[in-house]
């Protein structure tokens, strides 16, 4: 077995023509680990208070389960974490390699990512600040259709089968503002997909088993905040009812995201997808969908309407979502904190929401079946609590919904099938 690496980088006092291999011979750019071979156990480590600029961190096909794991984390004293900051540059190529499920999203085009780890598996990526930021004079060319898709960290599994442990920990990612109308392509805060294998039947389907995403602070990024497993296989998963066994061969398993704080979010804030038994818990939204309307969504063409919510699951089979806490979504076409849409046995449980514009909680159209919302607080929540959007069978009970006088229960215009049981409503000044 080959003895793993600690490679330092620093902005302070590196030279890449050290051999980077000690804290006293560190490289000085981020460029001469893109250039090397990364194996299972290595580590690189950035040196606090450094300062990254126009500079990106892109790993491809590395790590081993069976191994110690890859780690990218941070040395010496001081109190600043090192920064990767992007602006603009490690620029790549993304394809799913098929149409996504509705024709009008862009599936291929350049990612701008600071973070890219490609085909990479058993990783640790922990204690760093990353930032990937365009100045713009005018608001017209912010919210122009062609914009660079921006990441902070972007994750794609393609061409090795099942990617396994990947950990996103105690990350400051902030100020990337990407292009708000492609919703599916690797653009905002945390951004993974799988594309289409170049070899399917030799590699094997691309997919997720165990992703954890901890403790990262996302601010002031556009679109998604935290999005875990958009597939190319997505056709495997348009039915109304999900089998556990789908998801083992094409979809995405032991998906963990936990204790995050997402503030200012241009479109969604966190969402698994095509996942079996998510656990969505702890997180916090403060913020979102502050894009998704028409000062900013101006250019859409054919992609999809505005539409937005803040803590929510898609596709996903069995998904638990507790102890989060939705506040300040803006008002769009959706606009609400939680919401149950197309997946099969969602239960939300022990969360909180305030003054979301849309409302608490939708359970969205006729795939969402066998859904649950139960012991929740909604405290001034707008537009209407309750929005049962064409669903067959949601069962809301045993919340307290504290509701300003003249908001509905349910919003207009919803026409779902809801069982309500046992909610406490008490009507606030």
């Amino acid at each position: 077995m080959k003895k793993s690496t600690l490679y330092y980088v620093s902005s302070l006092n590196g030279n890449d023509d050290n051999d980077g291999l000690t804290p006293q011979s560190p490289f000085l750019t981020l460029d001469k680990i893109n250039g090397l071979s990364i194996n299972a156990g290595d580590k690189i480590l950035l040196e606090k208070g450094s300062v990254f600029d126009n500079q990106f961190l892109h790993l491809k096909n590395c790590g081993d389960i069976n191994s110690e794991p890859i780690e990218i984390a941070s040395y010496g004293d001081s109190d600043r974490p090192p920064i990767i900051n992007t602006n603009g540059n490690g620029i790549w190529f993304q394809d799913y390699g098929v149409p996504l499920d509705y024709r009008g999203h862009v599936y291929k085009g350049n990612v701008s990512s600071s973070v890219l780890l490609y085909d990479v598996e058993n990783i640790i990526v922990k204690d760093i600040e990353i930032a990937n930021k365009e100045e713009f004079t005018t608001l017209e060319d912010y919210s122009a259709p062609d914009k660079m898709d921006r990441t902070g960290v972007a994750v794609v599994a393609q061409n090795r089968g099942t990617l396994h442990s990947i950990t996103l920990k105690n990350l400051f990612i902030h100020d990337v503002n990407g292009n708000v109308y492609n919703k599916h392509m690797n653009n905002g805060g945390i951004y993974m997909t799988a594309f289409k294998p170049a070899d399917e039947e030799k590699t094997g389907v691309a997919r997720y088993d165990g992703v954890t995403v901890d403790g990262c602070y996302v601010k002031n990024v556009s679109r998604w905040g935290i999005a875990v497993g958009y597939t190319y296989r997505h056709a495997d998963f348009a039915t109304k009812f999900l089998d556990d066994e789908t998801f083992k061969k094409f979809g995405n398993e032991n998906i963990l995201i936990t204790g995050n704080y997402l503030k200012n979010v241009g479109g969604d804030a966190i969402t698994p997808m095509y996942a079996l038994k998510p656990l969505v818990e702890h997180n916090v939204s403060d913020s979102c969908a502050l894009e998704i309307n028409d000062r900013y969504y101006t250019k859409a063409g054919k992609r999809m309407g505005k539409v937005a919510a803040a803590i929510w699951p898609w596709k996903c089979k069995d998904a638990l979502l507790v102890y989060n806490e939705a506040v300040d979504t803006k008002l769009n076409q959706d606009g609400m904190a939680y919401d149950a849409d197309s997946g099969d046995g969602t239960t939300y449980k022990y969360n909180y929401s305030r003054l979301n514009e849309g409302g608490c909680i939708m359970f969205c159209l006729g795939e969402a079946v066998n859904n649950t919302f139960t012991n929740n607080v909604s405290y001034d929540d707008l537009g209407g609590i309750l929005s049962p959007s064409g669903n067959p069978d949601a069962y809301v009970a045993d919340n307290e919904f504290y509701m300003r006088k003249g908001v509905p229960l349910k919003r207009k215009r919803n026409h779902g099938k809801m069982t309500l049981k046992n909610n406490k409503i008490t009507i606030i000044d």
